[in-house]
């Protein structure tokens, strides 16, 4: 165990560890942010659609007088 700790390249491989380890949470970050946004613009998008959809049934039934 005393061979490990003092051995030359742990110093190298603590670097490289803790890099990989802030390189993969910041890309973890990005694709979250990517699925946020993604859902928040589908959201926007299916909420739009309900307007539009009651537009035209309120329009539909104008032009109908009231007929299913």
């Amino acid at each position: 165990m005393e061979t490990l700790i003092n051995s030359p390249f742990i110093i190298p491989l603590g670097a490289f560890a803790m890099v990989a380890i802030v390189v993969s949470v910041g890309a973890w970050a990005k694709v979250r942010n990517r699925e946020i946004q993604s859902q928040h613009e589908l959201r926007l998008r299916q909420m739009e659609h309900e307007q539009k959809m009651k537009a035209l049934e309120v329009e539909r039934i104008k032009a109908g007088g009231g007929q299913a």
